[in-house]
């Protein structure tokens, strides 16, 4: 379901911090869409529907976590998000139109760079050494918080 070869991945999975995951994240949700448009645009129900339903199951994961004493109105707003991205999902997957994946795709790369804006500058405030507890600058709350989502994830 990807160009990108697992190992590769991988290796950009391991170590990774927990707002690098989240964009790694939208990243699979794009690349999802974006074989789903290609599958709708040569009539492939099957492949369109499988990219969809992964890409449904990774807005589940980056909506588990989500710690709502924490994060306050970020994570509520980001849970209401992705509420609305999964209703779209949902609704170009039974009303499959080029212009609904279209639009998923846009707003998926949009939300995705702001990710990488905060990436920049966790990153920035690391090589300055400076410490700022994750809790407090994340709504996602951090791993040893979240129980592990028991659906079979393969990204």
């Amino acid at each position: 379901m990807t160009n990108v070869p697992k190992a590769y991945r991988e290796a950009d999975v391991r170590g990774a911090t927990a707002v690098r995951l989240v964009v790694l994240l939208y990243e699979q949700i794009i690349r999802d869409l974006t074989q789903a448009a290609l599958a709708f645009e040569q009539n492939d129900i099957e492949s369109r529907t499988k990219c969809i339903n992964h890409a449904i199951l990774v807005v589940a994961y980056l909506q588990s976590p989500l710690d709502f004493g924490k994060g306050g109105k970020v994570a509520k707003d980001l849970d209401q998000f992705y509420n609305a991205l999964r209703q779209n999902l949902m609704q170009v997957q039974f009303f499959p139109s080029k212009n609904g994946m279209n639009q998923l795709i846009t707003d998926a790369l949009a939300v995705r760079e702001a990710w990488i804006e905060v990436e920049r500058a966790e990153t920035a405030l690391t090589t300055r050494s400076v410490s700022v507890p994750s809790a407090a600058a994340s709504p996602i709350s951090s791993a040893a918080d979240v129980s592990p989502v028991r659906t079979k994830w393969q990204g």
